[in-house]
């Protein structure tokens, strides 16, 4: 079987366990991809499965080219993503894959974009303390030092500073399927998942 699927993060929830015991899970809508591309090993150097989901209003002429193999819905895709297998023996064009492909109780890896927090200083990036606000002391939210003068004379790499948070790719490990509901195409894992609302989510078997 395909080792993932493309999805959209739908929300946080809760459910109810046999035992009354609460379980926050995040809702993954994943509609049926098409596998538009095989990777094999020979062509290509290793072996995957390249699928869409969704339909895009218009996508560019090359887009359009890549996937005219396609039926009508998924040559237009919305999102594409490669999937690794050990084999693409069994698969072929044209062929889809729904939520069917999970069930309750394995683990799953999701792979998103986080949430863009603009630009972010060292206290709500780094986790530094603010300065003292008393005894006439002005640095509440400063960075600080950031190195010596003469040796080295210069700021090392990777010093913790200010600067651009969030809207990065994020890998949550081995989140337990609690449900899943084939007949509306969702997947719902214990935990949180990266993204806000709508992000689009890489939901694949954990390693």
């Amino acid at each position: 079987m395909p080792a993932g699927i493309i999805g959209r993060k739908l929300g946080m929830t809760r459910i109810f366990g046999d035992d009354g015991s609460v379980v926050p899970v995040s809702v993954i809508e994943a509609t049926p991809n098409t596998v538009a591309r095989l990777r094999t090993p020979e062509r290509d150097g290793y072996a995957a499965l390249q699928l869409v989901a969704g339909t895009a209003k218009k996508v560019s002429s090359p887009v359009a080219g890549q996937f005219k193999h396609l039926d009508k819905d998924a040559a237009k895709p919305r999102n594409v993503s490669e999937f690794r297998v050990e084999s693409t023996d069994g698969y072929e064009a044209g062929q889809t894959v729904d939520v069917s492909l999970f069930e309750a109780g394995e683990l799953v890896d999701v792979i998103g974009t986080s949430k863009g927090k603009g630009f972010a200083g060292t206290i709500a990036r780094h986790n530094f303390q603010r300065g003292p606000k008393t005894h006439g002391s002005t640095n509440y939210r400063q960075p600080g030092s950031i190195g010596a003068g003469t040796t080295p004379g210069r700021v090392w790499l990777g010093t913790r500073m200010g600067g651009h948070m969030g809207d990065q790719q994020v890998t949550v490990k081995k989140l337990t399927v609690i449900r899943v509901d084939a007949e509306r195409n969702l997947i719902l894992v214990k935990g949180a998942v990266p993204g806000a609302r709508n992000a689009v989510l890489l939901v694949q078997k954990a390693k």
